[in-house]
């Protein structure tokens, strides 16, 4: 069955049904702050962390499956609501499409003679989402309608958001401004920071809580308050804290109407978070809502990122007179190495974002494939990568993207990481001629007093490699999660055990032919650079 197709022109892969055999997921944000989206609108967004930072909830197990984050809701007077991207109402619609764009997601629906269009983005430098629907009423008679725009909040640290109920059931805050709503939650206690959702037109109606906005025993398929076509008000404390505002529309024959969504994420300097006592200091969010207050503002946006994303991929493109080859080398792969730069597989819909950090080894082999887009972000990650590094040349096997520090959950022992740096800083100089990146002083564990040239810290790379070799003079394994049927020295006889980590990783007999392999590319390139 054919779901989709590729659109060259527009640079999008248009999706033609909700039915795909599995959602199909588009990556939004540019910098600090990142989203996932699924052609039925599935999925999460987080600042710069997806397991610490994370502000909307997902369910991975969930059935039917894909239903969590973001919820619109159109409701018609006198019929059943329907939602652009089909879930999570699963209301037949009379046409879809869902076209996955260059850090951009547009649902293009129709219901009954009304038309919805909405675009999903996240704008260049901004720490936030903008969701901008248009309603088309493109009947012969006036509608009157409901628009519900929801999204029900994590509590910050995605792994605990499902733990620890006596505790996770008595925390949740809100704050309330005429069309924002704020998710504060443990804002009070010890964080500096805070979400909130607005919309840049007059509300009629919000609530806060989501029992309230189900109902009892109700389903995100059909709350309570969207069948009632009404909203409670509520201002919860504790339990399951949402954001959701109603709109009441009235559109007549051809007539047009438009409105943005803005889900975002603020911060505030410990000494300034609260402006009177128990109200939080809103100037992020102030400011973010006041930019984007018009459309014309956030078409502009929607021009930038296009402009952005135009240079970037400008940068290199192939005429091969093959348009399959063409489409892939100068679209695709480079958006997806982008992507995959950004948060180094560590947030998806099977790597969950919860159980590790950024790969030292992934980063490593992500800068091959960006370097000559964006060469400056590459030397910052290379520094980033080589300051998590032992004093020893070996390495922590990850780092974390909000500290910027090796992850002591897995540590290190993973005897291929070390080589993957040289060939990182080779693949840099190669591509920019900057060998100035090879006197950058770069620290040990981040230890301050530790620093050392960078040139000083591949070297200790290669000579772990060589000074750590089993009874065939062949580099040892230690860990090996490239292959898991190889971590020959790790290995779990007891549930629970870790299958990574459990077990000494510094045995002394188990030999990687590949990262002999390695050592013949990457030790010759360092042998060329030293020259």
């Amino acid at each position: 069955m054919q779901f989709g197709h590729f659109d060259d022109m527009r640079k999008e892969y248009v999706i033609d049904t909700p039915a795909t055999p599995l959602p199909w997921i588009n990556y939004l944000g540019n910098e600090d702050f990142f989203g996932l989206i699924s052609n039925t609108m599935g999925g999460y967004c987080f600042y710069r962390d997806a397991k610490l930072q994370r502000l909307l909830r997902y369910r991975y197990h969930s059935v039917p499956a894909d239903e969590g984050g973001r919820f619109y809701y159109i409701r018609e007077k006198g019929k059943s609501a329907w939602n652009p991207g089909f879930l999570p109402t699963r209301t037949p619609l009379d046409s879809y499409q869902c076209r996955h764009g260059l850090g951009y997601t547009v649902f293009d629906s129709e219901k009954d003679g009304l038309r919805a269009e909405l675009t999903c983005f996240v704008p260049l430098g901004e720490t936030c989402e903008l969701h901008d629907l248009k309603l088309i009423n493109q009947g012969g008679e006036a509608k009157t309608l409901q628009v519900y725009g929801c999204v029900e909040w994590c509590l910050w640290n995605a792994v605990s958001d499902g733990e620890n109920f006596q505790r996770n059931l008595n925390i949740a805050e809100s704050e309330v401004e005429p069309g924002v709503i704020y998710h504060k939650t443990e804002y009070r206690e010890r964080r500096d920071h805070y979400a909130y959702y607005g919309v840049n037109v007059p509300a009629q109606g919000f609530d806060t809580d989501r029992n309230s906005f189900l109902g009892h025993m109700g389903t995100w398929a059909d709350p309570q308050m969207v069948r009632e076509g009404t909203s409670g008000g509520s201002l919860r404390v504790g339990w399951y804290p949402i954001a959701c505002h109603r709109l009441d529309v009235t559109l007549e024959p051809g007539q047009s109407w438009r409105c943005t969504f803005v889900l975002g994420y603020g911060q505030n300097p410990r000494e300034r978070k609260f402006i009177a006592p128990g109200v939080i200091r809103k100037d992020a969010a102030h400011r973010v809502m006041k930019k984007f207050a018009s459309g014309e503002a956030v078409e502009a946006a929607k021009q930038a990122l296009a402009a952005y994303w135009g240079k970037l991929l400008g940068k290199f493109q192939l005429q091969s007179g093959d348009e399959k080859l063409d489409r892939m080398v100068n679209i695709w792969h480079q958006y997806q190495c982008m992507v995959t730069f950004n948060m180094s597989r560590s947030a998806s819909y099977y790597e969950s974002g919860v159980g590790r950090g950024m790969g030292f080894r992934d980063s490593c082999q992500d800068l091959y494939g960006f370097m000559h887009i964006i060469p400056d972000r590459a030397r910052e990650r290379i520094i980033d990568i080589a300051s998590i590094q032992f004093s020893d040349g070996s390495t922590y096997h990850q780092y974390q993207p909000l500290t910027k520090r090796g992850n002591n959950d897995i540590g290190g022992g993973f005897n291929d990481d070390p080589l993957w740096l040289v060939g990182a800083v080779c693949a840099y100089i190669k591509e920019t001629g900057d060998f100035s990146i090879l006197d950058h002083p770069t620290p040990f564990d981040n230890k301050p007093g530790s620093e050392a040239p960078l040139l000083e810290h591949i070297r200790r790379s290669v000579q772990f490699t060589m000074t750590h070799l089993g009874p065939h003079k062949l580099p040892l394994i230690g860990r090996a999660d490239w292959n898991d049927c190889l971590n020959l020295n790790c290995f779990s006889a007891e549930p629970g055990e870790s299958f990574q980590t459990f077990g000494p990783s510094e045995g002394p007999v188990a030999e990687s032919v590949f990262i002999a392999g390695m050592f013949v590319k990457y030790g010759g390139e360092y042998a060329a650079l030293c020259r």
